[in-house]
């Protein structure tokens, strides 16, 4: 490692804080950095639960005040993993302390909140980036590398669908993922967002789109916990129910600007389905098909090859060398990898961009361009017309 200590501020501790703490004791360990990372302080709002975290995840210090972490002379760079109503607050005013940031996505609750973000990083001119985490998983990372290498041809059509089942339970409460005023959306920022910011990485910029956003439980019991928690599981006290103001689900079609087609799905009302994440790109030369829970595998059909040896082909995303991104670091040849690890790779690029003092993508300019995306689908839901991007 080179250069200074990056000392690390994380605001949130629950389930997207335990995934960056776990990245953040790693990244050191198994990636070149051009800076050594110090994991110094973790903060939430509960003073017992944030020193239990601080423990448990290996953080040096705790804090219940996240503007005392940002404005610290003692942080370089803070990681948000707050709730979405959160997010701009704390960016911006990391931004202002000079604070290099990775945020969680969505970005922002809206388009103009997430300029603010944009510009207020652009004015400090600090480094800027958004979690995605899923463009760095090495086979996604790869169909990348391959699509601009032609390897498919000229791109007809993206088809992805992000489905989950955790609420498909009436009496599951109403936790703040299900309150628009705290998570801006439901199932449509929370993991559409995943999926058009991959369209977006992997196809190219959306022109227009044609949504549909339907909640199908309407009420749900408030939760003992007054909304706290991660959002993925609490305790519902059935005394009073409260409205569900976000979509269960959001669907559309759309085109992008390069002439391809696409077809989006995002749900958490799909039983049987945790974290199913499906994708297949079809072009004019062969198609590309990744599936999640299967996720150190590309599928790959090549029009180019003998007739009598086409079909779609297993490539196993293991092998070292840069023949496949980012799994060199980790073990020998066909030893998988899984979830943990992309957000590895997410912190590994961004401590190396701040080292650079350069925003590597997704920058909070992507952020801005996802949520154009998502704000177009939700008109369209609305308007039952195309809107465009």
């Amino acid at each position: 490692m080179a250069g200074k200590k990056l000392r690390v501020g994380l605001i949130g501790h629950r389930f997207m804080g335990k995934a960056h703490s776990n990245a953040w004791r790693q990244v050191g360990h198994f990636f070149p950095l051009k800076r050594e990372v110090e994991m110094h302080t973790i903060c939430g709002r509960d003073p017992q639960a944030v020193e239990e975290a601080r423990k448990s995840l290996g953080w040096n210090n705790a804090s219940t005040n996240w503007k005392t972490v940002v404005n610290s002379p003692e942080i370089d760079a803070v990681d948000i993993t707050t709730p979405n109503d959160s997010h701009a607050e704390i960016a911006i005013e990391a931004a202002k302390a000079g604070k290099h940031v990775l945020c969680e996505k969505p970005l922002g609750m809206d388009v103009a909140e997430c300029k603010e973000m944009l510009n207020a990083a652009k004015k400090a001119r600090i480094v800027h980036m958004v979690c995605h985490n899923y463009r760095r998983i090495p086979a996604i990372a790869h169909a990348k590398k391959m699509i601009e290498e032609g390897a498919i041809g000229k791109i007809y059509h993206y088809h992805a669908r992000y489905a989950q089942d955790w609420i498909v339970d009436p009496d599951f409460p109403l936790v703040w993922r299900m309150k628009k005023g705290v998570s801006g959306s439901g199932a449509h920022g929370d993991i559409n967002a995943h999926i058009i910011d991959l369209g977006r990485y992997l196809v190219g910029e959306f022109k227009e789109v044609c949504g549909l956003m339907p909640t199908f439980i309407k009420q749900r019991p408030i939760p003992d916990m007054s909304g706290k928690g991660d959002g993925l599981g609490a305790k519902s006290q059935k005394k009073k129910m409260g409205k569900v103001t976000v979509d269960d689900a959001s669907l559309f079609i759309g085109r992008f600007k390069n002439g391809a087609v696409a077809n989006l799905e995002a749900t958490r009302f799909a039983l049987g389905r945790k974290n199913h994440i499906s994708i297949e790109i079809n072009g004019s030369k062969g198609s590309l098909s990744f599936d999640f829970e299967d996720m150190n595998r590309l599928k790959f059909f090549d029009n180019t090859a003998p007739e009598d040896r086409q079909g779609f082909n297993d490539i196993l995303i293991t092998q070292q060398g840069g023949v496949h991104p980012f799994v060199g670091q980790w073990w020998p040849p066909g030893h998988i990898i899984g979830y943990e690890h992309t957000f590895v790779h997410t912190l590994a690029d961004f401590v190396n961009a701040v080292g650079k003092r350069k925003s590597i993508q997704p920058t909070f300019e992507d952020g801005v361009k996802n949520q154009r995306v998502l704000e177009a689908v939700e008109e369209s839901a609305k308007s039952r017309q195309w809107v465009k991007v």
